[in-house]
């Protein structure tokens, strides 16, 4: 059976949601739209994402690949996103939807991915973002926090920021490309980017942070927190709703399928 392979790039608000993965108690962010799927397309299975997020993480930028067969798709490209968002709820929503290339796939292609967590440092929290960013009250060391954010970019052994799961991982390896604090007002966001994370990291590295910026932790000692490879001698574990998975990255050849006459529409966002 000739088959099709879609790339799907998808946003949600994870507040209601037990993390990407489908889960055996709790709803995940997958479940929902391999049903809006089914719904669209009834031999579709399970689809691959690249990433997973926790329980109430958020995705402006998560990436999956599906097959659909091509008796089934009955539809233009451009309206494929469309079509899907209509049985997906409000929180749930595919930005975009491409044709690509039989062997890509969502989570071994991917060379990268971008994270932000977003904290609001004022006694006052802004109501807008109570769901959306951690609210620190007492003002933070923006300087010192950038000291220690200097020290993290490159290959290390990040077992102190990552907490531990049921089972083991390879490696605990991973190389960072990006570590930064931006400041907007009260508003301050942290940019991680790197070749992979592991469980909780990212928060780890923001929980760490901010207790630099408040003077509990010293930013000359993250050197010291890396080599030490023990999760009790870093920082605390940020919340989960300040986190946002922003962007997968992927090489440039990103094996898009391009129609000859339809050049124009089908390019990678990758």
């Amino acid at each position: 059976m000739e088959k099709l392979k879609f790339k799907l790039t998808i946003a949600y608000d994870g507040k209601n949601y037990s993390g990407w993965q489908v889960q055996k108690s709790g709803i995940g962010v997958q479940q929902r739209v391999e049903e809006a799927l089914t719904k669209l397309f009834p031999s579709v299975g399970r689809i691959h994402s690249s990433s997973r997020t926790d329980t109430g993480v958020h995705a402006i930028g998560m990436v999956a690949h599906m097959e659909i067969p091509k008796a089934e798709f009955r539809m233009t490209s451009e309206k494929l996103a469309l079509a899907i968002n209509a049985h997906l709820p409000e929180d749930i929503r595919v930005m975009s939807a491409q044709k690509v290339a039989a062997d890509f796939h969502a989570r071994f292609d991917a060379a990268g991915k971008q994270y932000r967590y977003f904290v609001w440092n004022q006694t006052a929290m802004n109501p807008l973002l109570r769901e959306q960013a951690w609210q620190v009250p007492k003002e933070l060391d923006l300087k010192a926090m950038r000291s220690a954010a200097k020290l993290f970019p490159g290959k290390h052994d990040f077992r102190s920021f990552a907490a531990s799961r049921n089972y083991e991982v390879e490696s605990t390896v991973r190389t960072l490309a990006r570590c930064d604090i931006k400041k907007s007002g009260s508003l301050l966001t942290f940019i991680i980017e790197g070749d992979g994370f592991l469980y909780k990291m990212c928060r780890g590295i923001v929980g760490t942070l901010v207790q630099v910026g408040q003077g509990k932790i010293a930013a000359a000692d993250i050197k010291k927190i890396l080599e030490t490879r023990d999760r009790r001698v870093a920082g605390m574990t940020a919340p989960a709703h300040g986190l946002v998975l922003w962007k997968v990255f992927y090489k440039s050849k990103a094996k898009v399928s391009v129609p000859k006459k339809k050049v124009e529409h089908e390019h990678s966002n990758g």
